[in-house]
């Protein structure tokens, strides 16, 4: 070892008195003091010697140092008459991380053709821009390449086509990669399992990383992320309580997965402690990260804190004040939200379509039919924003909400772009709220025709048929699903507890305190029909978009929430409870009437907005209720 030092030395020693000038590139900064470098090796005519070159397209290309110059070497690399390989190693290797990857491409074809042979080093670049220029075909070649020269043993190599392979979603060729590495270090297990979790099959990439030798914080974030992408929030929080029983630290990418996944939960109390981790640990409150946390505590119920933060993060964009505008109208504020929208545009910053899609929802959740046309113009007047389906599905909402049907219908019939289901859908939905046979008859059989397999639209058509007593024509929906195979997804409700998710679908008595949660459930019961509820049993029998059974009135999951949540938790604490389907009139009534006999609040998110019940009534019928 000793005599390679020697080696080095001596080496170094050369370079340093043949070359003075050249090291002036180690404390080079920025485009000015290379210019001055380069233009003093022109005139030296240093510049002509290919190691010269070779160190000032080197320094070009060092994303470590900042620089990444990568147009600038390629005007140096057009000087040169006769690169190396070095040199066209070092062009591929930057493009590969540009704007142009593909550029990538044109080098490789370059060295070729003058004769140099490709090496290890060429080839895992190579294949970083086939991955990056999602490019299957240049990549399928590009492996071909690699066997040709013999390379496809290396373990750089094998790792940069395992993460191409994964990238493009083709587990299959990423596994058979994998499963032949003589050795396969972290960069290669972390690759296959972001792969599988790209596809969708998180069992796979977890029973991979439970096998994993070792790991780093890459992995765990790329697992628990590939859990929240996928929309199995409970184990990406579960996962998150592992990472810290063995002493692993997050930073700032895993926790935007940990807190979104409790925003989806609404789970509160999970999203609190992942915010202490936070500032435990001092993280950088970045944009990202901030919004995240604004959008957790505006989704888990508690409006006030993601103000709170918000005023707290030291920089917002459009995407920051869009959080808190949605979050705002999700709880019924519409006048806030447009408020802070007011705010967003006064400081100057330049709204989304996102942010437009946020605050039509507050003008529809506030009636505010007026000022949302207002809006709805000024996206295309003011900001140039042409409207998405989803902005005319918005508009489509706020009219059929605040009972203009006629008006909805013939907006729809008259938009510039073709209408899509959700479009239809919240028209069907404003028939069901204002009971309108009529229209609603017209627009559901045009939304079974879009989507002949999604269960929503005939149960709302067969709900308005049910309040309008058309009871032969509730009948025929269900036969048409049942010889369709449709079915509807089964209603659920959540509940945090003690930092634990539950969760309750009906008919399922798997809750190890079923037998508990039943006989809480008779006693509110009772109580509550001594207050003079009375149940819906209309609805119970025909609402098949909530519940199926006339039988299950009473069990409808989030009343099994609620019971639960009575039971388990200190008297005076508010109860949060999120359902994935909409709550139904009879939950709704009965919730009111539980938040007065039991003096308890109630904060209920369903797939539409928060309900705040306390002492009787519903917060949210400040705005435009929708059970």
């Amino acid at each position: 070892m000793s005599s390679i030092r020697r080696i080095g030395s001596s080496v170094l020693k050369t370079v340093r008195s043949k070359y003075p000038k050249l090291f002036f590139l180690e404390s080079c900064s920025n485009l000015y003091d290379l210019k001055l470098i380069h233009g003093h090796m022109i005139r030296t005519h240093i510049i002509f010697d290919v190691f010269v070159a070779s160190r000032l397209i080197a320094f070009c290309i060092d994303t470590n140092s900042g620089t990444s110059l990568i147009d600038y070497a390629s005007r140096i690399f057009s000087r040169i008459q006769r690169p190396n390989l070095f040199i066209f190693n070092a062009m591929i290797r930057g493009h590969s991380g540009s704007k142009n990857p593909d550029q990538s491409f044109h080098f490789y074809v370059q060295l070729q053709r003058q004769g140099l042979l490709p090496d290890n080093l060429t080839f895992p670049f190579m294949v970083k821009s086939c991955t990056k220029s999602l490019c299957i075909s240049m990549g399928s070649q590009a492996h071909c390449h690699i066997i040709k020269h013999g390379f496809e043993m290396d373990v750089y190599v094998q790792n940069s086509l395992v993460h191409m392979y994964a990238t493009f979603g083709d587990t299959e060729a990423a596994t058979f990669i994998f499963q032949r590495m003589c050795y396969a270090n972290v960069v290669s297990w972390t690759s296959i399992i972001r792969g599988f979790n790209k596809c969708g099959d998180v069992e796979s990439a977890r029973k991979l990383f439970d096998k994993m030798p070792e790991r780093n914080l890459v992995t765990w974030s790329t697992m628990i992320s590939g859990y929240a992408q996928n929309n199995r929030f409970a184990e990406a929080v579960e996962l998150f309580r592992v990472l810290q029983s063995e002493g692993v630290r997050a930073n700032e990418t895993v926790m935007v997965s940990v807190i979104s996944s409790c925003a989806h939960l609404g789970a509160l109390e999970v999203g609190e402690r992942a915010h202490d981790y936070v500032v435990k640990y001092d993280m950088t409150l970045n944009l990202i990260l901030g919004t995240a946390l604004v959008d957790m505590y505006a989704r888990c119920g508690s409006i006030d804190k993601a103000f709170r933060v918000f005023e707290s993060l030291p920089e917002r964009d459009a995407l920051s004040w869009t959080a808190l505008i949605a979050g705002l109208a999700m709880h019924g504020y519409s006048e806030k939200s447009l408020e802070q929208f007011g705010k967003m545009i006064g400081a100057g910053i330049t709204p989304r379509d996102i942010t437009f899609s946020a605050v039509l929802s507050a003008c529809s959740h506030g009636g505010l039919v007026e000022r949302g046309f207002e809006i709805f113009e000024s996206m295309k007047r003011e900001y140039r924003i042409e409207p998405r389906l989803e902005h005319y599905g918005c508009m489509v909402d706020l009219l059929g909400r605040a009972g203009k049907l006629e008006e909805a219908e013939k907006f729809v019939l008259e938009m510039p772009v073709m209408p899509n289901a959700p479009v239809w859908g919240a028209l069907l939905g404003a028939c069901r709220i204002h009971k309108n046979a009529e229209i609603g008859e017209r627009v559901g059989k045009i939304l079974i025709q879009l989507l002949p397999q999604h269960s929503g639209y005939y149960v709302l058509l067969s709900n308005i048929y049910a309040n309008s007593k058309q009871w032969e024509k509730v009948t025929e929906m269900r036969q048409i699903m049942t010889a369709k195979g449709v079915k509807k997804p089964p209603g659920h409700s959540l509940i945090e507890l003690d930092g634990r998710i539950h969760k309750f679908t009906i008919g399922d008595r798997s809750h190890p305190e079923i037998d508990k949660i039943e006989r809480m459930w008779e006693e509110i019961l009772m109580k509550i029909r001594a207050a003079g509820y009375m149940g819906n049993t209309a609805e119970a029998l025909f609402d098949i978009d909530e519940e199926e059974k006339e039988s299950a009135l009473h069990r409808h999951s989030e009343k099994l929430a609620i019971a639960f949540g009575i039971m388990r938790s200190e008297a005076g604490t508010p109860i949060r409870i999120v359902k994935n389907l909409r709550v139904c009139e009879d939950c709704h009534t009965a919730t009111k009437l539980i938040s007065k006999v039991f003096g308890r609040e109630f904060i209920v998110r369903d797939r539409n907005r928060f309900h705040h019940f306390r002492q009787g009534t519903c917060g949210s019928q400040r705005a435009i209720c929708s059970f």
